[in-house]
């Protein structure tokens, strides 16, 4: 008993969920959907813990906000993969917006000819990407600040505010943040100028990666914080000599990122043959289901961290993931589909996904409007998940026909993006006093990196 109560005993028995898909993958054995869902989903969580573990550990080596984006890079590689392979299949099948453009949206669903597979892959690259980016936030934002709020009273996590209303209590956020918050802001203001370009194209990919480059040059030349108490497993290897823990963090960043990696992309597929078959439209898995199934490890992540009463990191993680999704990944399918049509392209894709990527910053641009003095009540993150699924649940009952809307789907997707930035402006011009403090931490954060003086003071 006591061997297995040893961190060590831990780590053996999560190693233990990941060996059944590492078999599996080695010696490639086919299996049935549903075993492979099972297969590959409890290696997932193996490896989620083991990689919460390693980012952890890091913290004593590393400053904690590049330790936690190299979590939240390694966490979602399985949803840039998806889309690479979406991108990949737009451009070697000569999707252009010209191209395109000469074949009704009926052939390019079809998909009877090379060029309308392509178009047909080109939309749902961005399908894919949007979905990705709303489910982070309509349910990971809001589903870890309510699961905090409610694991508060098993936790006694210091992050939880305590006020009088119903699901007014809040969770309280580090003003470090504000580098990432800052950047994620400047990120979603250039999204909304991608749809006006007809696709995304290399100054997309120049602006967005440029940005993410930028913020890893600063948050990797911050200062190693103070050691925060940990406990179990990270506690035990914080414990080893430099000399072995250095190795150690990198193995299981290696270890775990590869078997997420591999994992996801059949559990995805074979959840989307489940879906098929069970009459849910392809189009609809793409966006939603895979997107869902490649963001678990993130959210497994974090409530690892939350379980710890370290909220203030898992939402750190969820940020940091938002960053690198909205810049990284809709920068990175730009060079993808580039390097399979042959030459410098432009990504295309179609009026309704123009909607999508607007609803997307929208939603980007609500959520950072809640985020700029620091908190997220229950209530905000209530609303932030009711405007996420209602959206979703409106569009799946008009494609299965149980919901006949007087408008348009897309004009549907325009409207909602409106009532997002209404409500973010509105808590943006509110909140005015915070969005001045949060852009000069974010100044300081770069004069910080830069050598210099921080330039502010601020009424803690």
């Amino acid at each position: 008993m006591n061997r297995l109560r040893h961190p060590l005993g831990a780590v053996a028995l999560v190693l233990l969920l990941t060996v059944p898909w590492l078999a599996v993958f080695l010696t490639g054995t086919t299996l049935g959907d549903v075993a492979t869902v099972a297969v590959t989903g409890i290696g997932v969580i193996g490896a989620s813990f083991l990689l919460a573990w390693g980012a952890e550990t890091a913290e004593k080596d590393v400053p904690r906000p590049f330790a936690i984006a190299v979590l939240a890079v390694l966490a979602v590689a399985p949803e840039y993969a998806v889309d690479a392979y979406y991108a990949w299949g737009a451009g070697i099948n000569g999707a252009t917006a010209e191209a395109c453009a000469q074949l009704t949206p009926a052939q390019i669903e079809a998909q009877a000819t090379a060029l309308a597979e392509g178009c047909h892959s080109a939309n749902l690259a961005v399908a894919n990407m949007t979905g990705a980016n709303r489910i982070l936030i309509g349910l990971g934002w809001s589903g870890i600040a309510l699961y905090t709020i409610w694991r508060v009273a098993k936790t006694n996590d210091t992050a939880v505010l305590n006020r009088e209303g119903r699901l007014n209590d809040a969770v309280s956020l580090d003003r470090d943040i504000s580098l990432e918050i800052t950047f994620l802001l400047l990120a979603t203001a250039w999204a909304f100028l991608v749809p006006l370009g007809g696709g995304i194209d290399v100054i997309d990919t120049v602006v967005l990666v440029g940005l993410y480059v930028a913020y890893i040059g600063i948050v990797i030349r911050g200062n190693i914080d103070p050691i925060e108490e940990h406990v179990g497993v990270p506690a035990y290897f914080q414990s080893w000599r430099r000399a072995y823990r250095i190795p150690l963090v990198l193995t299981l960043f290696a270890f775990s990122g590869a078997l997420i990696f591999t994992a996801v992309e059949p559990f995805v597929q074979s959840l989307e043959h489940i879906g098929l078959s069970a009459g849910v439209p392809e189009f609809f898995m793409i966006q939603w289901i895979a997107p869902l199934a490649s963001e678990s490890p993130e959210l497994i992540v974090v409530a690892i961290l939350v379980n710890k009463a370290r909220s203030t990191a898992g939402f750190n993680a969820l940020i940091s993931s938002k960053l690198n999704q909205w810049t990284l990944l809709i920068g990175t399918i730009a060079v993808v589909y580039s390097l399979g049509i042959g030459s410098v392209g432009v990504l295309p894709f179609d009026a309704k996904q123009g909607a999508e990527i607007w609803i997307t910053a929208a939603q980007s641009f609500f959520a950072i409007s809640i985020l700029v003095n620091f908190q997220m009540s229950g209530r905000e993150a209530v609303a932030l998940f009711g405007l996420f699924i209602s959206q979703v649940l409106i569009e799946f009952a008009t494609i299965r026909g149980v919901l006949d809307l007087p408008i348009s789907t897309r004009e549907m997707l325009l409207l909602y993006a409106v009532v997002y930035v209404i409500a973010g402006s509105i808590l943006f011009v509110k909140r005015r006093k915070s969005v001045v403090e949060l852009f000069k931490r974010a100044t300081d954060a770069g004069r910080a990196a830069l050598g210099a003086e921080p330039k502010y003071v601020y009424d803690e």
